[in-house]
């Protein structure tokens, strides 16, 4: 069973920083990612990072402001958030997939996610 705990979510002013953490108990899968879900809304992607390899992805609207990378020692992954928007206010879940193939943008790709922590970027 792996376990996935997310941490670093708080309140953050609109252009300020905030870096979360996903630390992973066991084997992290093969690829690994953030998502957000707004109040009301589904559940949408952010960043994703191959576990071997390192490849990184980005939802379009994101690229350039946020990062995201890992630290095999620690078993965990980041996401550096910059430059941050009101919108982007929501909870944000860490997700690990174990199967290979499939778009990582879906929900539907990832066997194990997180409790989420909560991020508010105010105005």
């Amino acid at each position: 069973q792996v376990q996935l705990v997310e941490s670093g979510g708080g309140s953050v002013q609109a252009g300020g920083s905030l870096r979360l953490s996903c630390v992973a108990s066991g084997d992290r899968g093969i690829f690994l990612a953030w998502f957000r879900q707004a109040p009301g809304k589904e559940r949408e992607r952010v960043a994703g990072i191959y576990i071997h390899g390192g490849m990184t992805y980005y939802d379009d609207s994101l690229r350039g402001r946020f990062t995201i990378s890992q630290d095999n020692a620690k078993n965990t992954v980041y996401l550096q958030m910059n430059s941050r928007k009101p919108e982007e206010t929501g909870m944000y879940y860490c997700a690990a997939g174990f199967r290979p193939g499939g778009s990582w943008t879906r929900v539907e790709r990832y066997d194990y996610w997180g409790q989420g922590t909560p991020v508010t970027v105010a105005s």
